[in-house]
């Protein structure tokens, strides 16, 4: 197959300031390798996903070709890029909250919430999909004409003071209801199960093996990703022990 699933192609297509030419590649690449798996999986069928979208019919009617591509197109990035953002922002907020930290580590059964508060404090993904308006929208006091383009920002949303009082403090025990981190309605994620998981499992298992985990270099010379899609650090120095 052309190249490894993951990172270096769900960097360049969802992230910002690459070359043109690049991020064509990129996504030139992912659609090569999507083909090439979706063959394999028709010659060897298995019990993974890719085959289970194979087989999945409803009426006689069955994922295309192109549709398939699509699937696994974006099943690479999300399982990718968002995790590894939505990780590095919330070990960045735990060490910036050494309160709120200390609580986690003192009761470990506060994982789930912490993980909810955390993904409402600072999400991977900063932006919706994108949105048209079907008639004109008043927004306040503002007309959105129809058939203008609406781009909503999650993060904007989950820092919302009438839904969520006192917003901008990381609260470890909040129970936030209603954020927006997986979408809402019809366009909820539906990897958003999974995501939450992920999450608890991978801080559970830094916070339990590295007690001493701490910043390994000023948190005011870190960088974010240039980006209005993901949100996330472009990387985040650490050190282990002190």
């Amino acid at each position: 197959m052309t190249g490894d699933p993951g990172w270096p192609w769900a960097t360049k297509l969802v992230g910002a300031g690459h070359d043109p030419e690049e991020v064509a590649e990129a996504s030139r690449q992912l659609i090569d390798y999507a083909n090439e798996l979706i063959e394999t999986k028709r010659a060897h069928p298995d019990d993974a996903l890719v085959s289970a979208l194979m087989r999945v019919t409803e009426d006689g009617d069955r994922l295309s070709q192109s549709e398939l591509v699509a699937m696994i197109f974006l099943l690479v990035i999300a399982g990718s890029e968002t995790p590894a953002n939505q990780i590095g922002n919330a070990v960045y907020h735990l060490l910036s909250n050494p309160a709120e930290l200390a609580r986690l580590r003192a009761d470990p059964s506060l994982m789930p919430l912490a993980v909810e508060e955390l993904l409402r404090y600072d999400g991977g993904v900063g932006t919706a999909s994108f949105r048209f308006t079907t008639a004109d929208v008043l927004v306040g006091d503002v007309v959105i004409p129809a058939g203008d383009m609406v781009v909503l920002s999650l993060n904007s949303a989950d820092r919302d003071e009438a839904h969520f009082p006192d917003a901008d403090r990381l609260d470890l025990s909040r129970n936030p209801r209603g954020t927006l981190a997986f979408g809402h309605g019809i366009h909820y994620c539906i990897g958003a199960p999974l995501a939450k998981l992920v999450l608890q499992i991978g801080l559970s298992g830094l916070l339990t093996a590295f007690p001493e985990l701490g910043f390994a270099t000023d948190w005011a010379e870190l960088h974010w990703k240039n980006s209005t899609l993901v949100h996330g650090l472009t990387e985040l120095p650490v050190r282990l022990r002190a």
